[in-house]
């Protein structure tokens, strides 16, 4: 596998469909990066809202889906993020089937992967998942490594937003000279930027990390399926 000649790539993942997903799209969308968001259509609307920390953190409503998430990828989170692997078979399924089917009505596009509420799954939420034609699904797991992923379905990514090793990763990956395809993939919530104050850490991210000739810059379809 290579992206266009290339053979590193960079994705993001984020979770939830919250109003800073705004914010957060406005800094990616400024330094060139795509991301994958992971939405609850049975909760995209502000009413669902929850305060952490004192931070209010609002869902985004569907109808305002396609506008926001322009340009990035919209991808299954369930309809109303439960822990799936406690549910029975056939909520399973309709929590995954009707996730895919909004969000596919309101988008007008494929839906082809989803991460799992809370990173938690077991077997038979990833046979529901594949059964619902859902080709890779992200976890909580995080490597810190730009290995390609041996399992879609249970797919880790290199590092949340808040590691504190994200520095050295960003370091370690622009110098990289590989001979193999290495995929860098970011995940987060975007609320976190505003509970833990640290907005700068992602521009800082963005900004150290694109421009560069040799990267392709991705969704995680773009990255995971091409």
């Amino acid at each position: 596998m290579n992206w266009q000649g290339r053979l590193k790539a960079l994705t993001f993942s984020y979770d939830d469909g919250v109003e800073q997903d705004v914010r957060l799209i406005d800094i990616f969308n400024r330094y060139g990066m795509k991301c994958t968001f992971n939405l609850n259509s049975g909760q995209a609307s502000p009413s669902n809202s929850w305060t952490r920390d004192g931070v209010t953190i609002r869902r985004i409503d569907s109808s305002r889906y396609p506008d926001i998430y322009q340009g990035h990828e919209p991808a299954c989170h369930s309809l109303t993020h439960p822990r799936l692997e406690e549910l029975p078979d056939i909520e399973i399924d309709r929590q995954l089937r009707e996730d895919k089917s909004n969000l596919e009505h309101w988008f007008g596009v494929k839906i082809q992967g989803m991460a799992y509420p809370y990173g938690t799954y077991d077997e038979r939420v990833i046979s529901a998942a594949s059964k619902n034609g859902l080709r890779y699904a992200r976890t909580t797991i995080s490597t810190r490594s730009f290995d390609m992923p041996a399992d879609l379905m249970r797919l880790p990514a290199t590092c949340h937003h808040n590691d504190p090793a994200l520095p050295d990763l960003i370091d370690r990956f622009l110098a990289l000279k590989p001979d193999q395809p290495a995929l860098f993939y970011i995940w987060g919530h975007s609320y976190e930027f505003d509970i833990d104050n640290s907005w700068k850490v992602i521009e800082d991210a963005c900004a150290a990390l694109s421009g560069h000739d040799d990267i392709f810059y991705g969704t995680n379809a773009q990255t995971l399926l091409s």
